[in-house]
């Protein structure tokens, strides 16, 4: 069945697992150092943002995570951590290309798809708050996928015990669902969503990637006065709290969250 995620007993317990790890991140991160962007120290991730054309409009396969482990209870895109093979003719020095391979071996791997690389564009390299005492830095590729791979998800070969279960779900009703706490998303995952929301074709949304190119949100956490805000660059308070009206932040101290650029 597509298109239909729905409240499980579980999600209130992943969503307040998140919360908990949202409120850390708040109080332990520091403030960011040029080095921070480019440690060599965390390690890298890819992850496969997969679109379909539907008659309902453009949706994306997502997967619900089991109750434990790295993003327990969450709705994620499928991808993991670099693995040594996946370096490849590209070496190590060359962290995209190497994340893009992640993105693909780990889209074969946890959903049976087999995605040529070059099918993968870049949209964009998250890098969380320092300060943690896990990081892991995640390029984001999206496909436009086609023919047989675009197929239902009873087609898909799920890795036991790393998915729970995948759906096509359009971007805004996830964000929907979401928002009313009926399935868990981090913030990488929802701000991606958030900006496939308005696109009217799997096309138009590689077109828009292709145009805008790689978006970098190197993040900085940060109290508010409703919780903890994450903020990137372009917002006036990025590198210290202050004046100035510009925003790029992730509001995330209650449901709905709330996603500012201006």
């Amino acid at each position: 069945m597509t298109g239909s995620a729905t409240h499980e007993p579980g999600a209130s317990a992943a969503a307040d697992r998140l919360a908990r790890v949202l409120a850390d991140a708040a109080g332990q991160s520091r403030p960011r150092l040029e080095r921070d962007a480019g440690d060599p120290d965390v390690p890298v991730a890819g992850t496969a943002v997969l679109l379909r054309d539907t008659a309902r409009g453009v949706e994306v396969l997502m997967l619900e995570r089991p109750g434990q482990g790295s993003f327990a209870g969450a709705w994620v895109f499928p991808g993991g951590k670099v693995e040594p093979g996946d370096a490849g003719d590209a070496g190590a020095d060359d962290e995209e290309a190497t994340a893009r391979r992640a993105a693909a071996r780990e889209t074969r791997e946890e959903v049976g798809l087999e995605l040529p690389g070059e099918s993968l564009s870049t949209v964009s390299r998250w890098d969380p708050p320092p300060g943690l005492p896990l990081r892991i830095r995640t390029w984001f590729f999206v496909a436009d996928l086609r023919g047989e791979a675009a197929g239902e998800v009873d087609g898909l070969v799920l890795a036991d015990g790393e998915v729970v279960r995948a759906e096509w779900l359009r971007p805004d009703e996830a964000l929907a669902a979401h928002g009313r706490g009926e399935l868990v998303l981090y913030p990488p995952t929802w701000v991606t969503l958030h900006d496939l929301a308005d696109a009217a074709s799997a096309e138009e949304a590689m077109q828009r990637t292709r145009m805008t190119g790689v978006r970098r949100f190197d993040t900085v956490a940060r109290r508010g006065p409703e919780g903890p805000i994450l903020l990137w660059e372009g917002d006036a308070e990025y590198d210290a709290p202050g004046a100035g009206v510009a925003r790029h932040r992730l509001e995330i101290g209650s449901l709905p969250w709330r996603y500012l650029r201006r």
